[in-house]
Parts: structure tokens; C-alpha cells; sequence
């Protein structure tokens, strides 16, 4: 097992009240597997992704039943075990390449402080990302890269010390759409070449189908669907699932309007004993005002919604 959470929630302390930004998450992450997280912007996703690696503010506090990466409890690390965790267990690629690196050093230089290796090592890196000319790179600024030779560049310095995770957080956000599955089609090529395990964040509902093994949804800091990506496509289980599955752009066909969620997220300063969808929900129920529902067990996973593939629930209720 590389990771094992679960109960982990995370709130940051703000001026008026805390905000509950993760609430309760669990799932585990096999050697190799392949996993997605998926949902809308604020859903909790980049906060857990960020998570994994304590790379939160001051003002983060974290609480979990069990939070372990690589079989080492995460919040016990000192800092010093910490960067051993960052440096040789976990790697992230981020939205925006051109971040990531230091425009101040040349790509050689920035390789060089992860391993200290020649210049023919490094251009074997790069030409294993799918750069041409990986002497002309090595030698450049970030800014002298387009932002998809850059992100090449992120995802060969992140595979140097051969991970057992990656985190790849929206790491095509600031792509081409010529250029999305390129990349992807690399990363995911370069994982599978060293053996490691990807956790996938995106919005981009099919790319996480093409590329992940399971999808987990997120909605108001939860996990609310996980399920193997087959599944939940043909038969996604929480009310939330098909609403995002409808909106996606490509499930219109042309001339129609675009689907749309109606009503907004929730606020996530106060804790609530109802399902966080039910104001969004076309299938509410009386029920689900009443109760905070957990995980009901459907085809390839689970689901927390108290109908989720269990009509008779709702006959009894």
C-alpha cells in the first residue's frame, strides 16, 4: 500500500470562522494504480492533493484516523523526515509549469538540485519526455520554453528520483487542447516505465476516463462516489456523479445548451447533519435532510447517497 487514509479532514482557521475543507476522506492508492478526483472547482480536490505532501498553510489543521504514505504516518514526520518523504516517496506535477520553475536558473541548474548528474544524463531525461533538443533546453531560462516544453520539463524532474506516487494536480490546465493528451499519454507512459502509482486531479472528465483505473468524486470536501472508472461512467450512483457527467461539454451534442448544476456549493464553515447535496439534488428526498449519509456499497465501490443504487430505501422511507 503507498497510500492509506482514512477520516482525514483538513480546516483552515479564518477571521470569522473555520472553513471545513475536507471532511471525513478515506481511500487507499495500490502500487501502479491509476486514480482520478474529479468534481468542481472548490470540491476539495487541489486541498488534498496538497494534503498528501503537507504542503498547507499555517493555518491548516489536520486530523485523520490513519494518514500514511509509503507506511509512514505523515502528520508524526518531523522536517527532516518530511523532505525525505517529498524527495524520494512523492512527486507533483502542478497547473502551471512556468510556477513550478525558478526563473532565475537555467533548466540544467534546477535538474542538478534533485541529482547531480551530467550533461548527457540530463539530456537522456529530457529526451525521454519527448524534447528534441535537450542540450538547447538544459541550457534555457523557463521563460525562453513554450508552456508545453515546460511541463515536459516538470514531468522529467519529477520521475528523476523515481517516486512511488506522483500527484499530478490539473497538470494539462494550461495546455493547448492539441497539447492535453500528448502530455498526458507521456506521464502516464513514464509512470507505468518505473512502476508508479498516479493520483490524477482534474476537471477534465475524459481525460480521467481515458487514463484512470478508479475516479473518486468530491463534492463540499468529501469523497461522495469511488468507483472503477468503467462503472461509474455507465452507472454513476450518487445524484452528484450524473449531474457532473451531464454538464461535461461533450455529452452535448451540437446547436444544444450546455447542462449546467443548478444552485451553488455549499458554504463550509459550519458542519451539517444532511446530505451537503440535497439543496442541488433533483432526487432529494424528505430523508435526506435528516440524515449525513455515509458509504453505501454499489457495483465497483461505494457511494454516499442513501438511495445509491437501493431503491427500496426510499420505499421504506
Amino acid at each position: 500500500m503507498i497510500v492509506e487514509i482514512k477520516d482525514l479532514s483538513v480546516r483552515f482557521s479564518t477571521g470569522r470562522a473555520a472553513l471545513q475543507a475536507l471532511d471525513c476522506v478515506s481511500f487507499t492508492i495500490e502500487p501502479g494504480a491509476r486514480i482520478g478526483f474529479v468534481g468542481e472547482s472548490g470540491s476539495g480536490k487541489s486541498t488534498l492533493a496538497n494534503t498528501l505532501g503537507r504542503l498547507l498553510p499555517t493555518s491548516a489543521t489536520i486530523e485523520a484516523t490513519t494518514f500514511a504514505i509509503d507506511g509512514q504516518a505523515v502528520p508524526q514526520l518531523s522536517s527532516r523526515e518530511l523532505r525525505h518523504l517529498r524527495r524520494d516517496a512523492i512527486a507533483y506535477i502542478f497547473q502551471d509549469p512556468m510556477a513550478a520553475l525558478d526563473p532565475t536558473m537555467a533548466i540544467a541548474g534546477q535538474m542538478r538540485l534533485i541529482l547531480k548528474e551530467d550533461d548527457a544524463s540530463l539530456s537522456g531525461r529530457l529526451e525521454g519526455v519527448g524534447i528534441r533538443n535537450p542540450q538547447r533546453v538544459l541550457s534555457s531560462y523557463p521563460h525562453q520554453l513554450s508552456g508545453g516544453m515546460a511541463q515536459r520539463v516538470t514531468i522529467a524532474m519529477a520521475l528523476m528520483r523515481r517516486p512511488r506516487l506522483l500527484i499530478a494536480d490539473e497538470p494539462t490546465a494550461a495546455l493547448d487542447a492539441s497539447l492535453k493528451r500528448e502530455v498526458m499519454d507521456l506521464l502516464f507512459a513514464r509512470c507505468a516505465e518505473i512502476g508508479a502509482a498516479v493520483l490524477f486531479v482534474s476537471h477534465d472528465l475524459p481525460l480521467v476516463r481515458h487514463y484512470c483505473d478508479r475516479i473518486c468524486v468530491m463534492y463540499a470536501g468529501r469523497i461522495v462516489e469511488e468507483r472503477e472508472t468503467a462503472a461509474l461512467f455507465a452507472n454513476p450512483a450518487h445524484p452528484y456523479s450524473r449531474a457532473l457527467l451531464g454538464a461535461e461539454p461533450g455529452a452535448a451534442k451540437f446547436g444544444e445548451r450546455l447542462v449546467a448544476i443548478p444552485g451553488v456549493p455549499p458554504a463550509l464553515y459550519e458542519p451539517t447533519n444532511q446530505c451537503a447535496f440535497a439543496p442541488r439534488c433533483p432526487d432529494v428526498h424528505v430523508t435526506c435532510s435528516r440524515h449525513r449519509p455515509e458509504d453505501l456499497t454499489v457495483d465497483g465501490g461505494c457511494a454516499k447517497c442513501l438511495f445509491a443504487n437501493a431503491s427500496e430505501l426510499r420505499e421504506q422511507a
